[in-house]
């Protein structure tokens, strides 16, 4: 079931809301950069997420294939989403960080289905072998 969840960064700066059904796949990587940060996205396409204020205050860090967009507040670091651009704008997509999503319950957290990938080895529809670090 569809819900507006209500999410941040740690100091507050960037806030956001996203239309999440947590029922759905969240996904957990072993990449690079997913790995380092604990990111754990829900995905949602562009007219779920609105970015509510903050846009000024965010980086945007680029690597690889320079496609997916990574965003960071400059001030406490956090990594509140990042957009997923394929080669085709109309696959482009939204990952919300569920850590956060203020509005949450940990029951929602926890029932939320998780997809393990195996980005550190670009095998994006496989779970990599171990899963629990993650």
């Amino acid at each position: 079931m569809t819900k507006t969840y209500h999410g941040s960064c740690h100091c507050g700066t960037v806030r956001f809301e996203a239309d999440i059904d947590l029922t759905r796949s969240t996904y957990r990587c072993n990449c690079s950069i997913c790995s380092r940060n604990r990111f754990w996205p829900a995905i949602v396409k562009p007219a779920e997420f609105r970015l509510l204020c903050g846009e000024s205050e965010l980086t945007k860090y680029l690597f690889n294939t320079k496609r997916n967009e990574h965003y960071f507040c400059r001030h406490c670091g956090v990594r509140c989403f990042g957009i997923g651009n394929a080669p085709d704008p109309v696959h482009r997509v939204y990952g919300v960080n569920l850590g956060c999503l203020e509005n949450a319950t940990p029951q929602e957290l926890a029932a939320a289905p998780i997809v393990y990938v195996d980005g550190r080895h670009d095998r994006w529809h496989e779970a990599p072998a171990i899963t629990s670090y993650l």
